[in-house]
C-alpha cells in the first residue's frame, strides 16, 4: 500500500462505506461491537489475515471510485 497508512484506509471506509457495511463485508469484531478507528488498528496491525482482507476491501473501493477528470 504504497504511501496509504491503515489509519487512512479505515477512515476512507468508515466515510464512504460506513461501519455496518464494513462488518458485513468482513466480519470481524472490531467493525461490529463498539467500533473505532483505535480499536480497529490495535486488532489490524496484529492480525495479518485481517489486514489483508482490509487492504483488499480498500483496494476494491478505490477502483470503484469514478476517474478523477483530467486537468487541462
Amino acid at each position: 500500500m504504497h504511501g496509504v497508512t491503515l489509519e487512512r484506509m479505515l477512515n476512507e471506509m468508515v466515510a464512504e462505506l460506513g461501519w455496518a457495511r464494513m462488518g458485513r463485508r468482513v466480519r470481524i469484531a472490531c467493525f461490529t461491537s463498539d467500533p473505532s478507528v483505535a480499536s480497529s488498528l490495535k486488532f489490524l496491525r496484529r492480525t495479518p489475515w485481517a489486514r489483508a482482507k482490509v487492504e483488499r476491501m480498500y483496494l476494491d473501493l478505490v477502483r470503484a471510485r469514478p476517474a478523477a477528470p483530467e486537468q487541462p
